[in-house]
């Protein structure tokens, strides 16, 4: 499940069965909220279908909002999220190696991806958690606070990265590209047709996802 924006306040939720390809459910909303994507996996639920998994960006508290759904997060958002904070050239030798941890994530298993975060933790622990003193305020932040929060980002997520792995019987995406591909399409075929109003857009929509 994603959700794809046309300017601010004009987007689309879509909810797609990984194993059939199939469009599900979608909504026209004007905001992205964990509550609108929790009122759709109860619809379908109601409507006979049963969850086996769930596939998301890991926007947050999305996560934690199904108890009792496997959740897996989608990796190339995680991969985007590290990238916004190190950049994709970062200059520190800590970064460096962090992103290329990182990098391996959609080419190893579970127990190699979190041995090799643990290895670079132990390596830069005392380097993240350097501080630096204002001396105006006197008051102290962390040195290196953008490489701190990437490998937080990546601590926090790691429970919902390699879901695919622990319920690896259930066949389920490490990604949300199935959707994303789909969002890109739509898009460039919307292209050529600018100036339509949100009337003739979302027929338009409804046609080409046909849900």
């Amino acid at each position: 499940m994603d959700t794809t924006y046309w300017g601010r306040n004009f987007g689309v939720m879509l909810f797609k069965d990984s194993i059939s390809k199939e469009n599900l459910l979608k909504y026209y909303v004007k905001y992205e909220t964990n509550v609108l994507y929790k009122q759709g996996i109860s619809e379908l639920t109601e409507r006979g279908f049963i969850i086996a998994g769930i596939v998301c960006d890991g926007r947050k508290g999305l996560t934690q909002s199904f108890k009792d759904i496997p959740i897996q997060m989608c990796q190339f958002h995680q991969v985007a999220i590290i990238r916004r904070y190190l950049t994709r050239n970062p200059k520190l030798k800590a970064a460096k190696e962090l992103l290329k941890v990182v990098n391996l994530m959609k080419k190893t298993d579970k127990e190699s991806f979190v041995g090799a975060l643990e290895l670079w933790h132990e390596q830069w622990r005392n380097f993240i958690n350097e501080r630096t003193i204002n001396p105006i305020s006197g008051k102290s932040f962390y040195t290196h606070k953008r490489l701190r929060s990437a490998y937080r980002s990546l601590k926090n997520n790691l429970p919902y990265l390699f879901t695919w792995y622990d319920y690896i019987d259930l066949n389920i995406p490490n990604t949300t590209n199935a959707i994303d591909g789909h969002f890109a399409d739509l898009k460039n075929k919307l292209r050529s047709h600018n100036g339509l109003s949100i009337k003739r857009k979302k027929k338009f929509i409804d046609e080409f996802l046909k849900v």
